[in-house]
């Protein structure tokens, strides 16, 4: 591998064909309710005999109570459900001499015992898990002395964020699992000596200590398999979420670092009308820039003891952030942070006034909008007068000040106002007027366009020249944002991939940003590269592949990720991306000489196992450094792998919140597949062919 000068970086690691797959997804026969930390060397082993040489990690932080692994409580902490109990120090003792500990354990694998058809139980396994690890504490003499080991002692002092950590999870737990914002006001917001005080309690020093020994039991875990998959040559590559819940230790204990005045998400699309808000709240880049970004560089240096390399989710967000205001439930009025405003006085000199720069910013309702849905002039004035008031003496109203988001419409009740069955149409109405407004105001003089200004009721109202005038001012604080966006990203980017001897790769799926690519090649950060995907989407009507040869070589190419159907569910759903690969690569389908006939024919059959390797075979002829593909694609290529439902194959359908999500498992024990010399085979041919 090629060295950097700065920082001992990798800026063009050696060619690899590396697997994806979420950690609880990996059973064993010695690790039958759930993948854990130490199921990795098994993995590993699969891994050497095929000729794979990186494994890649969905993240594996605590997130509490949710499934999703991109909701995290911690940005330092390991999830304690991957901790191998059968393994821990304590676990031989205790269940040789306590019967009662003894059964609960039996029980515990026996309640979720290992079924390949069916997906794994986050919630039950998890409490289950927190009642056995606390008996397995309070059988230390830690926890009867209330004084950390010697052991532990030493672990706390290279750990400092153990600290915010345990005191915030003793008070969730004292607190009944609630979001923080709801615990009584002395508990919501500590000073760092107060959280230090609440660590030092008497009173909290059982719970405290609880959550420090299993972090130090995780971490042991972890880093022991993470060592052993490395002896075998194998590189680990994990996952960091650009964004931590709301409901965090971090945004608990260290307000400083986020913003929690607004919510990131995405901004309108053609498959999301309203956006994407995803409740998290964005960061506060002045004061992370103001402390040389050591939050972060904390963070990345505590994942390099497991990782060589790591995945940055959602890479735009360290360029700009989609940002929300609070109390909105959409994200159509949200804005990109950094921005660059448009001045009143700027508007002035186009030639609008502030009746006009009024009308451009803040929606007005007319009356009849409401009468419409009460069908009584009265209870539409009163229902009117809650929330805006009147222009003059006009059927026309502004919002009032006071209201910030649609979240004051929604909440508010209106049934001695209406009937039942308007209440909600009328909440909505007020909604979509809400965000119908060609500029945002951020200050009374400063504006950003909205997203989607052109669809706007008050810019279609402008005549042709007044269109031309604002939209050459908000080209204008475009091309200025992407300068401010190179200058921010360079300079976070750079800090962060210097302070820690990973290889870093970004997520930047759906990026548009002139200065991402060269910020990214710059600090030696690999694209993503979802094969399916790859397409030039502008030249219509046909929308041809980017030629495999031509991708980016600092880029990771997959056949699909964690968001997407799985090789199986796509090729059988989107015949007409199907159709389009096999006409641009007939050879790797066996259909030669261009014979069109035979290439629809080949496009339209059902998926199988020889269709499987060959795309992935072709997958391997792409230019990127690193071929990354799930598991489950792998397992394709042998049909007795196949669930019966492809659906279920699946680990996550974006948008959704069920039982189904993150809960994938595999459908055989590793020791099983490794063994396993028909995929081994075809495995071989796959990297092979990247090499």
């Amino acid at each position: 591998m090629a060295k950097s000068n700065n920082g001992g970086r990798t800026l063009k690691p050696a060619r690899l064909t590396g697997i994806s797959i979420p950690l609880g997804a990996v059973y064993s026969k010695k690790n039958t309710v759930i993948g854990e930390f130490t199921v990795l060397p098994y993995l590993a082993d699969l891994c050497k005999k095929s000729g794979i040489g990186l494994i890649q990690l969905l993240p594996v932080n605590d997130t509490g109570t949710q499934s999703s692994p991109y909701s995290g409580l911690s940005a330092f902490a390991l999830h304690p459900i991957y901790i191998d109990i059968s393994q821990l120090p304590e676990f031989e003792n205790l269940y040789k001499s306590d019967k009662k500990f003894a059964k609960n354990y039996d029980k515990f694998l026996k309640d979720f015992e290992y079924n390949p058809k069916t997906r794994y139980d986050y919630d039950g396994i998890l409490n289950a898990k927190d009642f056995l690890l606390r008996e397995l504490y309070n059988s230390t003499e830690i926890s009867q002395n209330l004084v950390p080991s010697e052991e532990l002692s030493k672990w706390i002092k290279k750990n400092p964020w153990i600290v915010n950590y345990a005191v915030y999870k003793n008070l969730k737990y004292k607190h009944m699992q609630a979001s923080w914002k709801e615990w009584p006001k002395e508990d919501q917001n500590l000073s760092e000596k107060q959280i230090k005080s609440r660590w030092n309690e008497k009173s909290s020093q059982k719970e405290n200590l609880f959550y420090a020994w299993t972090q130090m039991r995780a971490d042991e875990q972890f880093k022991k398999a993470s060592d052993k998959v490395r002896k075998q040559g194998i590189l680990i590559k994990g996952d960091m979420p650009i964004l931590m819940n709301e409901d965090s230790c971090d945004a608990w204990a260290l307000p400083g670092v986020f913003n929690q005045n607004l919510r990131a998400g995405s901004p309108v699309d053609g498959e999301n009308p309203t956006g994407q808000n995803w409740g998290f709240p964005t960061y506060n880049w002045k004061y992370l820039k103001e402390n040389n970004y050591s939050w972060w560089v904390d963070r990345l240096q505590t994942a390099s003891k497991y990782y060589d390399a790591y995945r940055l989710d959602h890479i735009l967000g360290f360029f700009r952030i989609w940002a929300i205001p609070t109390r909105d439930t959409t994200a159509v009025l949200g804005h990109t942070e950094p921005y660059v405003s448009i001045h009143r006085t700027q508007l002035h000199n186009i030639g609008f006034d502030d009746s006009k720069i009024r009308w451009l910013s803040q929606p007005h309702i007319p009356t009849g909008l409401i009468e419409d849905i009460t069908w009584n002039h009265d209870a539409a004035v009163k229902i009117l007068e809650k929330f805006a008031d009147r222009i003059g003496s006009e059927e026309l109203w502004l919002f009032k000040d006071s209201v910030s988001g649609d979240k004051d419409f929604y909440e508010s009740d209106l049934s001695s106002l209406c009937a039942k069955e308007a209440e909600p149409r009328i909440k909505d109405a007020l909604s979509k007027i809400w965000r119908d407004r060609a500029l945002i105001s951020l200050t009374p003089d400063t504006f950003v366009p909205l997203w989607t200004y052109y669809e706007t009721t008050s810019w279609k109202s402008l005549n042709d020249n007044e269109k031309n005038q604002l939209k050459g001012l908000i080209d204008w604080a475009e091309n200025e944002q992407n300068k401010l966006w190179e200058t921010q990203s360079d300079e976070i980017l750079s800090t962060l991939t210097n302070s820690v001897n990973m290889i870093p790769c970004g997520e930047d799926l759906g990026a548009n940003l002139p200065c991402l690519p060269s910020v990214m090649q710059k600090n030696g950060i690999l694209a993503l590269r979802v094969l399916r995907w790859c397409r030039n989407w502008n030249n219509e009507p046909v929308k041809p592949y980017i030629p495999m040869n031509q991708l980016t070589e600092l880029s990771v190419a997959t056949s699909s990720v964690h968001d997407s159907p799985t090789l199986r569910q796509w090729w059988n759903q989107d015949k007409e991306a199907v159709s389009l690969i096999v006409k641009t690569y007939p050879e790797s389908f066996g259909a030669e000489g261009w014979d069109s006939q035979k290439i629809e024919k080949i496009a339209n059959e059902p998926f199988n196992q020889e269709k499987a390797l060959q795309y992935l075979v072709l997958a391997s002829k792409a230019n990127s450094v690193w071929c990354i593909h799930p598991m489950q694609d792998f397992l394709s290529t042998e049909q007795k792998y196949w669930l019966s439902n492809p659906d279920e194959e699946r680990i996550n359908i974006p948008g959704t919140v069920s039982k189904f999500n993150w809960t994938y498992r595999l459908p055989a024990f590793i020791e099983e597949i490794a063994k396993d010399e028909n995929l081994i085979n075809k495995i071989k041919t796959i990297t092979s062919a990247h090499k």
